[in-house]
């Protein structure tokens, strides 16, 4: 019976999502703006799998991890902005109770997965440099694909921890969410029932899953500095460095976002600040770290001009 009751109450429940609904006059330049980004994020990461797997020279385990680094984004992105642009130029901003919950579900999925993916790359990172030697013997095949399939694995039991604990709480009518995603704060705020333990267990993992990650990424990257810093030569100590360069930048954004808006106290006067920060780990980031990556890289850019040259012989 109890089932059944939640079943009916999720039946009749949605939510609204208000997106940038305060700014009418914005709604049709945002569209395009976002548009532009999405279409963007698209061919750039599904192109960047898609050069990794042509070009011979790139089947290392640093691209190996960068092809799926592309494919989370581009998951992430999609799991997102299409309800975002359908809300900025449709009247009826609704979503149904199971596709919010889906929404955050898979968002969340992805989310942990960077995280992680970007601390396996950390560590990558750290034995390219300091054990150059070793690096195809100690990042084989086998722990590659067992470091993916353990982010990939870790995202989905997180994610399927805090969806479980989403549906146990109890939810009415009509409810208006002061976002343009279904993250876990706005759904939880919408409850009418005790969402303490869900809160409680929402903070925990968030506040494990950055610093546990932080740490790998930091502790890499100074065993790195120390290596790089006793290298004799000036050209090596640059070579390192710019093989670390695009990681950096991706990782500053990533985490620089993150820990900007689940810093912010949630006040009034902070939604809008919540809202941009949504929208740069949401939307913009899955769009920069193909670009990131893929200008500061001689053999993508070498891929790229090859293909671009190969078409244009053909035509």
């Amino acid at each position: 019976f109890v089932h059944r009751n939640q079943e009916n109450q999720s039946a009749e429940v949605t939510f609204i999502l208000l997106g940038f609904s305060e700014y009418p006059g914005l709604q049709v330049p945002l569209f395009l703006l976002f548009l532009t980004i999405y279409t963007i994020t698209v061919l750039g990461n599904l192109g960047m799998t898609a050069i990794i797997k042509i070009n011979p020279k790139l089947h290392t385990p640093m691209y190996f991890f960068l092809s799926h680094l592309s494919f989370v984004d581009f998951c992430y992105s999609t799991t997102v902005t299409p309800k975002l642009l359908e809300n900025l130029v449709v009247e009826d901003r609704t979503i149904s109770f199971t596709g919010c919950i889906m929404q955050f579900f898979f968002a969340c999925i992805f989310v942990m997965t960077e995280t992680f993916m970007l601390a396996v790359m950390a560590y990558d990172r750290l034995v390219a440099v300091c054990n150059p030697l070793l690096y195809t013997v100690v990042m084989s095949q086998k722990l590659c694909s067992l470091l993916v399939g353990a982010t990939y694995s870790w995202g989905t039991v997180c994610s399927l921890t805090h969806t479980y604990f989403l549906l146990e709480l109890s939810f009415r009518g009509k409810n208006a969410i002061n976002n343009f995603v279904c993250e876990h704060a706005a759904i939880v705020s919408m409850s009418c029932s005790d969402s303490y333990i869900s809160q409680k267990i929402a903070l925990v993992s968030a506040t494990f899953n950055e610093i546990s990650s932080l740490m790998i990424i930091l502790t890499s990257y100074v065993f790195i500095f120390i290596t790089v810093v006793k290298m004799p030569s000036t050209e090596g100590r640059h070579k390192a460095f710019s093989t670390c360069a695009s990681h950096l930048t991706a990782i500053t954004i990533f985490h620089g976002t993150i820990l900007f808006l689940y810093c912010v106290p949630n006040s009034q006067s902070s939604w809008l600040r919540v809202k941009v920060a949504s929208v740069l780990y949401t939307v913009v980031i899955p769009m920069l770290n193909p670009l990131i990556y893929s200008l500061r890289n001689k053999d993508v850019k070498e891929t790229v001009r090859k293909s671009i040259n190969t078409k244009l012989l053909c035509h």
